[in-house]
């Protein structure tokens, strides 16, 4: 199985490494007594060691960066009163005497996720010690969950979890550093983005001349500027990859191309996903929202109608094809021009071009309307095709941390 690794821009093929272990992480099991929790090691019949990553993989983040332990030690006790200290525990099912029975995964996990950020563990700021530990490890832990459900369920795909959070809240890089820990304890996954959907440039111009007086088709990101066929092909290949030597080319899109307008990614370099997959990450901005009615929609902008028409389609392509659902909550969406414009910055940095600030202005009033129309909806009910325990909403302030109240669930 191919997967993506590093924080590769979405303006540019992303590089891929391999990992193809078979050992999967079992459901978390409670402790045998709070006594002995915290300096107990978890059974190896209960959380079995990923064996190292191959070599291709290993080069990829550096050969000294990856190895799983062949000795289990117990995590600090500091630690673990951190990790049941974060406000993700509720949300994503985990009980204290889970955490205390399972430390020291616990531990070892989060090492290996400082090693993909290119952090020092033993020497974490606060800010990077809560993204661990408070954030991306209980998100890791409630996929994995997901994953076993659908397993006892009896389905043999891929588990499709669609992730629907603004832009700029920190969405793509949860994304690779899951899909990433996924690979690493033996549970292949890959991952794709409404993004890399979005029309040619050449059919993007024509949907704009089509609709010249529509402010929000002139430019890719609104309901309408997808190629809604070409996704439903892809993530249905994806999910399909059951077995050795199944294989699907995942298409990219480079948003820098035509001054940070954007064009379809040359089909020669897409990248190649083989099988056998366990997790299809499909992450977007607008992920399971649900139109609203036409004069709720003309209420909020009159070039929302047609968006919202065409938003009625997106279900059936895109949405019926999640099994489980993770939403980024947000207090204000005007926080989403101040992380475009810190994307921006660092494509330009990267000697990529890339938008002026006015441009990222304008661009970022065109979504706006969608989410002060849908997300409302979004937060209250959930996606689209949201199902009981299979959905996790959580809330991040500002600097993409999440807050220490998280919302109740919806479902």
């Amino acid at each position: 199985m191919w997967t993506r690794h590093g924080a590769a821009s979405k303006g540019s093929p992303r590089a891929f490494g391999r990992a193809d272990h078979p050992h999967a992480i079992q459901p978390l099991q409670p402790a045998p007594s709070p006594a002995s929790a915290t300096a107990s090691c978890p059974s190896p019949a209960l959380l079995p060691l990923a064996r190292p990553p191959s070599s291709t993989f290993l080069s990829s983040l550096g050969q000294a960066s990856i190895s799983a332990p062949t000795m289990c030690e117990p995590a600090s006790s500091d630690l673990v009163e951190f990790v049941l200290a974060g406000p993700l525990l509720g949300s994503c099912g985990l009980t204290p005497e889970s955490v205390r029975a399972n430390a020291a995964e616990w531990e070892r996990l989060g090492r290996q996720l400082a090693l993909q950020l290119d952090f020092d563990h033993d020497h974490l700021d606060p800010v990077q010690r809560l993204r661990i530990y408070h954030y991306y490890l209980p998100v890791y832990w409630w996929v994995a969950q997901q994953l076993d459900s659908h397993r006892l369920q009896g389905n043999k795909t891929a588990l499709v979890l669609g992730i629907s959070a603004p832009q700029g809240c920190g969405k793509t890089t949860i994304v690779e550093q899951l899909e990433l820990l996924f690979n690493w304890v033996g549970r292949p996954a890959a991952s794709v983005s409404i993004d890399d959907f979005y029309l040619t440039h050449a059919d993007q111009n024509a949907l704009a001349a089509a609709h010249p007086d529509n402010r929000l088709l002139q430019m890719r990101g609104n309901a309408g500027t997808h190629d809604l066929a070409l996704g439903t092909a892809t993530i249905s290949k994806l999910r399909q990859l059951t077995e050795p030597g199944q294989s699907a080319t995942v298409p990219r899109y480079n948003k820098s191309a035509f001054g940070g307008r954007g064009d379809r990614a040359d089909s020669a370099t897409w990248p190649v996903v083989s099988g056998p997959l366990e997790v299809v990450f499909f992450e977007g901005w607008m992920s399971g929202f649900t139109p609203v009615a036409p004069e709720a929609a003309a209420a909020v902008e009159p070039a929302l109608v047609t968006v919202n028409e065409i938003l009625t389609s997106y279900r059936q392509a895109w949405d019926d094809l999640v099994d489980s659902w993770l939403v980024v909550r947000i207090g204000d969406p005007q926080w989403v021009f101040k992380w475009r414009l810190q994307a921006e910055e660092r494509m330009k940095a990267g000697g990529k071009p890339g938008m002026s600030d006015e441009q990222i202005a304008d661009f970022v009033s065109r979504f706006i309307p969608a989410y002060s129309a849908y997300l409302p909806g979004l937060y209250a009910a959930g996606p689209t095709t949201a199902r009981p325990s299979r959905t996790l909403i959580i809330e991040v302030d500002q600097a993409r941390s999440p807050i220490a109240q998280q919302p109740p669930p919806v479902l």
